[in-house]
């Protein structure tokens, strides 16, 4: 899949136009989804491959504005999420029963995240899980601390982030020394010869109710299937597999081996066989329904 592919943002003074000019891509059904998506997969048809990435652009730059606040151009920010997302619908596989969207946002996320840990000037060690995490999780709780511009942090402010994020204190004290540097008003201007100011880009972070409705739509129909699928087992299979992999706090098999009387290992063979029953139920039930999607397309 060649770069070219997608349109590029050029420098900042013409984010507002490439903003524009996405939004006249249009975003694609489920349906319309998986089978492009299929067709990428069995014949890296690119036509298929540019209406994946195109008609998700807008999520690439809705999770770029949620990087703002590290001192990078929005346009470079953009660019790099737009590679994370063809190398998203580059892995995708639509058989899974996923939307692109939910798997994609971690390509961009990590793309993202990648440039700025390599363009951040001062900080060089987010290198481990640990310390990426502190990079990226210490803005939003010293903001929920209200302590956002107070330079150094308090002792007991230091500890709560350690503890939160399951880092050494030091390491807290260390970050934070680093990433206040580059920190810059939000009424700064964006260009000198600009009335506008950095402000302006802020975003409401929550979901619009089109997103709320959509997952809260794709999670129905997940929580259906299981339900469906769950009727193919017989009482035992479907108690040992709800103790051992639908509970918050799972059952062990030394519990279900002495309520049933058998040994251990039998409880394993028989949650393997009815999570490899669930799993067949469910993916017929997912086929059979897009069979009945396209049949009804087709009147």
């Amino acid at each position: 899949m060649a770069s070219s592919a997608v349109i590029s943002v050029g420098p900042e003074s013409n984010l507002t136009r490439y903003l524009q000019e996405i939004r006249k891509y249009p975003l694609l059904t489920p349906q319309e989804e998986f089978d492009l998506a299929q067709r990428w997969r069995r014949t890296e048809d690119t036509a298929a491959a540019h209406k994946l990435v195109t008609s998700h652009l807008r999520l690439v730059a809705k999770i770029a504005m949620g990087y703002r606040g590290y001192g990078l151009p929005i346009s470079e920010l953009i660019s790099e999420g737009n590679i994370g997302m063809m190398q998203a619908v580059r892995r995708f596989d639509p058989d899974r029963g996923f939307r692109l969207a939910t798997y994609a946002m971690w390509w961009i996320r990590a793309a993202m995240q990648e440039y700025i840990l390599h363009s951040w000037s001062l900080v060089k060690m987010g290198t481990t899980a640990a310390q990426k995490k502190l990079f990226f999780n210490l803005r939003r709780l010293k903001g929920q601390m209200q302590a956002i511009d107070d330079g150094d942090l308090k002792p007991e402010q230091v500890n709560k982030i350690s503890t939160v994020l399951g880092v050494p204190e030091q390491d807290v004290i260390s970050m934070n020394q680093r990433l206040s540097a580059p920190d810059h008003s939000l009424n700064a201007p964006l260009r000198a010869d600009s009335d506008g100011e950095w402000q302006d880009w802020l975003v409401d972070d929550q979901e619009n109710q089109e997103e709320t409705f959509a997952q809260s739509e794709e999670l129905s129909g997940r929580q259906a299937l299981l339900t469906e699928a769950m009727k193919g087992l017989n009482d035992r299979e479907r108690h040992i597999l709800t103790e051992r992999r639908l509970k918050d706090d799972p059952s062990t098999l030394e519990d279900l081996s002495h309520q049933y009387g058998i040994s251990r290992e039998r409880v394993r063979q028989i949650e393997a066989r009815a999570f490899e029953k669930l799993q067949k139920a469910m993916s017929a039930e997912v086929a059979d329904r897009r069979r009945h999607s396209r049949e009804a397309g087709n009147d």
